[in-house]
């Protein structure tokens, strides 16, 4: 295995990344299963997710592990973006990415890819049982409706992909090459014509 640089030069970032991403793995996996049960069995979402666990309920259980996929998809993907950061340069004149700019991508890298799977599960629930887009999403709270957190899942998801699209976009003269991509063409230059 090729040793690779460590942003800060511990290892201590990359096992916070590993372990943020596995969690978030687990969560959205736990939550898929949820989803699935809230659509071909919604009878059984009041039932135990788990029977070593009597007290919590199924939906309790999508809505808690949600929240970790969330926050983990959130931090893990903040933590590779931040580690990539410091050991790739940039290609053309473009500057490396403020912390801040980093944790706004992160973020709307996980709201595309969590709005996505809300708008996903609750048109599934339409095909499904269409009655339930007019109840509570969840038993927890009386507002948003299915049919309203579907709307907004949609709504985040134009706007985090909007978000993404405008921080990682680079102007049409940036396309320079950098001196490894340089080499590249040299090679596959020689590749295509060998008496150049």
């Amino acid at each position: 295995m090729r040793n690779r640089p460590v942003r800060g030069g511990t290892k201590g970032w990359l096992a916070a990344e590993a372990l943020a991403a596995g969690l978030a793995y687990g969560a959205a996996l736990c939550w898929a299963s949820v989803c699935l049960v809230a659509s071909f069995r919604p009878a059984g979402l009041s039932a135990p997710y788990w029977s070593g666990i009597r007290g919590l309920r199924t939906d309790t259980c999508g809505i808690a592990a949600f929240a970790v996929a969330a926050v983990c998809l959130g931090a893990s993907e903040f933590l590779r973006l931040r580690r990539r950061q410091g050991v790739t340069a940039p290609a053309g004149p473009r500057a490396p990415l403020t912390t801040s700019a980093l944790l706004t991508l992160a973020a709307a890298e996980t709201v595309a890819i969590l709005a996505t799977g809300l708008v996903v599960y609750l048109s599934v629930n339409d095909v499904t049982h269409p009655a339930t887009l007019g109840l509570h999403a969840t038993h927890l709270a009386d507002w948003p409706t299915e049919g309203t957190l579907r709307a907004w899942a949609l709504f985040l998801c134009a706007c985090s992909v909007t978000v993404l699209r405008g921080l990682l976009a680079r102007p049409a003269g940036g396309r320079e090459r950098t001196a490894s991509c340089r080499a590249c063409g040299r090679i596959l230059d020689q590749e295509l014509d060998p008496h150049a």
